[in-house]
């Protein structure tokens, strides 16, 4: 990887997006005693693969279907490193499991993610600091940011 995924300081969509193209094939290695915990990223890379799919019919729904149960059975594996060993906490993994719904309801699941929210908040923080005096400038980009 060099210093691609080291130089990240921050990761938005497209790192994410370049991670998943390689990940199973890195941590293959790293996970070879363990093929619950490959199973599990192998699904989840399948789910994030599927559910990107600009439409969908009954059968890629019976499929994200059949990718949620197989990661359900795997998901005690992250469990273990939840605080209250809930995922009720965790809105992004809680709302996977009705992901399904959503799609029936809205048709995809386009804009779906949180990639326009999170470059919007980007730019508002951004615009903030850079018109704060950058001493005590938290309660300054508040105040920016509610005028």
């Amino acid at each position: 990887f060099g210093d691609k995924l080291t130089r990240v300081k921050q990761w938005i969509g497209s790192e994410y997006k370049d991670m998943l193209k390689v990940w199973l094939a890195a941590l293959a290695p790293v996970l070879k005693g363990h093929p619950n915990h490959l199973k599990f990223l192998k699904s989840v890379t399948d789910f994030i693969l599927i559910t990107r799919y600009h439409s969908h019919t009954e059968t890629t729904l019976r499929y994200i279907h059949d990718v949620l149960h197989d990661s359900s059975r795997n998901i005690h594996l992250i469990l273990s490193y939840c605080h209250d060993q809930s995922l009720s906490k965790i809105p992004k993994i809680y709302s996977l499991f009705h992901c399904i719904e959503y799609i029936k309801e809205m048709d995809s699941a386009d804009n779906s993610d949180t990639e326009v929210s999170e470059a919007t908040h980007t730019n508002l923080i951004k615009d903030g600091y850079h018109a704060s005096k950058k001493v005590d400038y938290i309660p300054q980009m508040l105040r920016w940011e509610t005028r």
